[in-house]
């Protein structure tokens, strides 16, 4: 597996108050069926660094919108990679309608995950440690169910491991899906939204942010989901939540849910939780969605939380 990765900060969406974390660059590679895809990678500021962090995006997000999470963690002396996944951000779209938020199968998005820490792997420093959000959070997991990939410790914010998704749904996307409207919205795209109807954070200049970088470059859009990509989620996350699997995630894991959670379902994080062998599950407090990208005081116990986990796990 090739890379090839660049130094120009060109290659970066920049917006003032975001800065790319020291020394990063852009590194494309190949996914599945030959797909361009975009990462990027930062050092350690360590002459010994501490190892690497993997951060997994959740849905519609991207590698710039992660640039505060991973100054903070070169600021605990980690490199850090962060992904763009297939059919997000930069990387190669699913569809000609770029827009749409589209998945074939969550394969492709493990298989990304797979063929990134492979072209980057002589690169990295070792140990390994996982942070996924949302999305992310059920792509990494069934990862590491399947052992694909090999990580020391694991880092989840309001993973998507349950769907608010009741059995006529089910029947639906079954038969949307059947009748071959896979590529088909859920929903049409409505407005644009407004920082008083999300749901997602109380904080208005990190939730102002993503907006800000989409404006500066359009392309980086996601609009809603699909039939193909809800399917494909309620499929990987029935393979992935079996009790005999998740016994065999045999590291340390700190799960964090939103309090006021209305994407995912909490109950999820509960189930999973009690199976992972070495699991610490908290809730946040007064938190919505998107726990990494909140209050300072919401994101301060994420970060307790993680540093827990590295500590525990001997990092």
């Amino acid at each position: 597996m090739t890379a090839n990765d660049t130094s120009d900060l060109g290659q970066f969406v920049q917006v003032p108050g975001n800065p790319p974390p020291d020394g990063a660059r852009i590194i494309w590679f190949e996914g599945i069926a030959g797909r361009r895809l975009r990462a990027c990678m930062a050092p350690s500021p360590r002459e010994t660094p501490r190892g690497t962090v993997i951060v997994c995006p959740g849905r519609t997000e991207f590698i710039e919108k992660y640039f505060e999470v991973a100054r903070e963690l070169q600021d605990r002396g980690f490199a850090v990679v962060i992904l763009d996944w297939p059919g997000q951000g930069l990387s190669e779209r699913l569809l000609e309608d770029r827009a749409k938020g589209h998945i074939d199968r969550f394969e492709t998005f493990m298989g990304a995950l797979r063929n990134g820490l492979d072209a980057f792997d002589d690169r990295l420093p070792r140990p390994y440690v996982c942070l996924a959000h949302s999305m992310g959070g059920a792509i990494a997991l069934a990862a590491l169910t399947q052992k694909l990939v090999k990580v020391e410790a694991a880092a989840f914010s309001s993973p998507m491991w349950g769907l608010p998704v009741n059995l006529a749904a089910r029947y639906l996307i079954w038969a949307m899906r059947a009748m071959g409207r896979s590529n088909d919205y859920v929903r049409q795209p409505g407005p644009p939204e407004k920082f008083e109807d999300n749901i997602v954070t109380h904080d208005r200049k990190r939730w102002q942010l993503q907006r800000d970088l989409i404006d500066a470059a359009p392309e980086l859009e996601l609009g809603p989901f699909t039939w193909g990509w809800l399917g494909a989620s309620l499929d990987i996350l029935n393979q992935t939540t079996k009790p005999a699997l998740l016994r065999g995630v045999d590291i340390p894991v700190f799960v964090a849910s939103a309090e006021e959670e209305q994407l995912v379902d909490n109950k999820a994080h509960t189930r999973v939780a009690r199976h992972l062998p070495h699991c610490r599950h908290v809730t946040v407090e007064g938190a919505r969605h998107e726990i990494l990208m909140e209050t300072d005081d919401k994101r301060a116990e994420f970060w307790t939380g993680f540093d827990a986990l590295i500590e525990g796990a001997g990092i």
